[in-house]
């Protein structure tokens, strides 16, 4: 039997500038209670750009959690008052320096519901313009394409391991491609 839990105290534990913790309280069947630390996230969006010849745009960034260089898709936080498309876009648009006036949300998704409540956001940019990246200043970003098929044997050998990309690329290979 699946039963939803009732909060019955929350304690915020730890607030940031990216993330928050919180431990809440929660009441079980049976009067039995148990404790939940929960990471409190605003939220992403990622996009899939899709050049005219039908390459996708990756970006390459040293990432400090995992002590790697990684192939991503563009993403980033959803700033305060943004909406998850404007995210899309002005990602894009920073990160690679591309645009588009052909944005498609695919789909949404909680990266890790075990702990966290980020949900991350993903669109689909095609036709996309080629211009000039202006990254975060701390933020330091190489920009790579490559055909859709070269990036799912990247998947496949264990080359690209961020969940967003392979979950975006996975998605576009299935469902949003007509050349493959």
């Amino acid at each position: 039997m699946i039963v939803e839990e009732k909060t019955v105290k929350s304690e915020k534990v730890y607030e940031g500038k990216i993330i928050n913790l919180r431990v809440d309280t929660v009441e079980l069947p049976h009067k039995k209670y148990s404790k939940r630390e929960i990471v409190e996230h605003p939220g992403a969006a990622g996009v899939i750009p899709i050049t005219p010849d039908g390459d996708i745009v990756l970006v390459k960034q040293f990432r400090k959690p995992a002590e790697e260089i990684l192939l991503e898709i563009p993403a980033g936080l959803i700033e305060y008052g943004e909406e998850p498309d404007q995210c899309a876009t002005r990602e894009l648009k920073e990160e690679t320096g591309y645009t588009t006036n052909k944005l498609r949300r695919l789909f949404e998704y909680y990266s890790t519901p075990g702990f966290s409540d980020e949900k991350i956001h993903i669109y689909l940019a095609e036709e996309v313009m080629e211009g000039v990246a202006r990254p975060d200043e701390n933020e330091y970003i190489e920009i790579v394409k490559m055909p859709i098929n070269e990036a799912l044997k990247k998947i496949k050998a264990g080359d690209i391991k961020d969940a967003k990309t392979i979950v975006a690329i996975l998605a576009y290979s299935n469902f949003c491609s007509q050349n493959l």
